[in-house]
């Protein structure tokens, strides 16, 4: 049902019309009235739009006009964005999808979309995957054997770098490991990596090892790509399962950093997202590092920040679960994490956190603790991606606003998937504790007068949700799952009632733990 409304949201897209929209976005581009999906797990500036996955959405003037770009491998296809870079015009967005196999699901590769006229138009690039038999890499002075990954299970895109001074784009792909292209994505190359037991590889050094993705007692964690980056000075970055491996050469040679146990090193080897802080004189290479566990290693979660391009390593942040970085003009570091939303504003020596990112002014209202899984910052605002919205801060991180998805009550085109309703209830099934709470959606044509009461199926009360007067508009109400005695309700079919001055409205709500 989730995916259903999806596909219609998406669908109810319109022309371009709003006047401050830029003449860029005037083609290419539709309305889509919100964020096209809660979960947000990719946030990219470029100039003063804010780009978002898993479905493109931009916003060109800070959230008061939400687009969505005319991408056909993405609308309308399993496909979602696991990746995106923009520099200038140019936008690579890595697409994957999620694959059943044996009743098990996995991330796969969808390929890739591409963009030189900045998201007007698309091409479509398949995935970074081998032909069958390629299994042989000539590197250096080697001819290395290979194992030939020729299925996108297991190889999502799951991050990516454009290098505007040399036109590479480089992809972490997972079980496909590092991989670049130097001709638009029309070919690949893999990336040789040290193995797991080598500090360094130099292609005028002689190896006899097997380039290949770990799986079962075989192959290599650190052949095994899950972020890059191609910093100011032209060093990549390319972090595994196995630690951050550095290359000055345009990566032919690469030195690896791991886990040692030392205050010194990485706090983990599981390097999970590199990005740089912009500053005068060498940008800092800041890290997501975590521990391995799988590969027997007693490390931490938490952030790694190099100075000096790889010489000396600081550790902050220990035992938070980090996914992105962000930075301002001014010094301030921002780092999404599982814990919420962290910042820093005298370069990582303290710390503030963010777990509540709610306004008391605002109906839009998130569940008092979420996952923060990106971040990003324009010339006006931080925003953060979480589990359940999206909220920008226009003074720091002091007081927030969210934005969700908006799914009209009185669509122009109703539908099975998206009806002409009076009221719904969502998240529905609901679960508390999942969930925290359901938010039951209405809309006033005026001023007027609000109660609402919840019913079992029986039609017995079990609830009065405190009565208030509201404005014209739409409203969301929010019931917690428990009875007027604070107690929680059993798993079972609910009814809630809608009264205001113009009569009377039904929905119904499914409660499961």
């Amino acid at each position: 049902m989730r995916l259903l409304v999806l596909s219609a949201l998406i669908g109810l897209v319109g022309t371009v019309q709003a006047q401050d929209v830029p003449t860029a976005f005037k083609t290419g581009f539709v309305e889509s009235g919100s964020i096209l999906r809660n979960s947000i797990t990719n946030l990219h500036v470029q100039g003063d739009s804010l780009w978002i996955g898993p479905f493109l959405n931009v916003t060109p003037n800070e959230g008061g006009t939400w687009l969505v770009a005319e991408a056909d491998s993405l609308r309308g296809s399993r496909n979602r964005i696991f990746s995106i870079d923009i520099e200038g015009d140019v936008i690579w967005a890595g697409l994957g999808f999620t694959s059943t196999t044996d009743g098990n699901s996995v991330a796969a590769a969808g390929g890739f979309l591409v963009s030189t006229d900045g998201g007007q138009t698309f091409n479509y690039r398949f995935p970074q995957l081998d032909a069958p038999g390629e299994t042989q890499i000539e590197y250096g002075i080697n001819t290395l054997n290979a194992l030939d990954v020729i299925v996108p299970e297991q190889s999502p895109p799951y991050d990516i770098d454009y290098d505007p001074v040399t036109g590479t784009v480089w992809v972490a792909g997972w079980a496909s490991g590092i991989r670049k292209s130097s001709d638009g994505g029309l070919s690949w190359e893999r990336v040789v990596l040290p193995t797991d037991n080598l500090d360094a590889v130099s292609p005028d050094q002689q190896y006899d090892f097997t380039v290949e993705p770990q799986r079962g007692g075989m192959g290599w964690l650190n052949h095994m790509g899950f972020a890059i980056l191609v910093d100011e000075l032209g060093t990549i970055w390319a972090g595994t399962p196995d630690g951050i491996n550095r290359s000055t050469d345009g990566g032919q040679a690469w030195r690896k950093f791991k886990f040692d146990g030392t205050p010194n090193g990485l706090t983990g080897s599981w390097v999970i997202a590199v990005e740089e802080e912009p500053v005068e004189g060498r940008n800092p290479i800041w890290m997501a590092t975590w521990n391995a566990g799988e590969a027997g290693e007693n490390g931490r979660f938490g952030v790694t920040v190099t100075r000096d391009g790889g010489q000396t390593f600081d550790q902050v942040l220990i035992g938070v679960r980090a996914y992105d970085f962000a930075f301002d003009a001014d010094g301030t570091v921002y780092v999404a994490a599982e814990q919420g939303l962290y910042i820093s504003r005298d370069d990582g020596r303290s710390w503030t956190s963010v777990t509540n990112f709610n306004s008391p002014t605002s109906e839009r209202v998130l569940p008092s603790r979420v996952e923060v899984f990106s971040v990003a910052v324009t010339d006006e605002a931080v925003w953060a991606g979480t589990s359940d919205g999206l909220v920008r801060s226009t003074n720091g991180g002091r007081t927030w606003r969210a934005f969700r998805v908006e799914v009209p009550l009185s669509p122009d085109e109703p539908s099975d998937a998206i009806p002409e309703t009076e009221t719904f209830a969502y998240p529905n099934p609901f679960s508390p504790a999942a969930n925290g709470f359901t938010r039951l959606r209405y809309e006033l044509e005026r001023s007027s007068s609000v109660r609402i009461r919840v019913f079992d199926f029986g039609m017995n009360l079990v609830r009065t949700l405190p009565s208030e007067t509201r404005a014209e508009g739409v409203h969301e109400t929010l019931w917690d799952g428990t009875s007027d005695q604070g107690t929680r309700l059993p798993n079972a079919t609910y009814f809630y009632q809608i009264s205001t001055d113009a009569g009377t409205s039904w929905g119904k709500i499914l409660l499961i733990e």
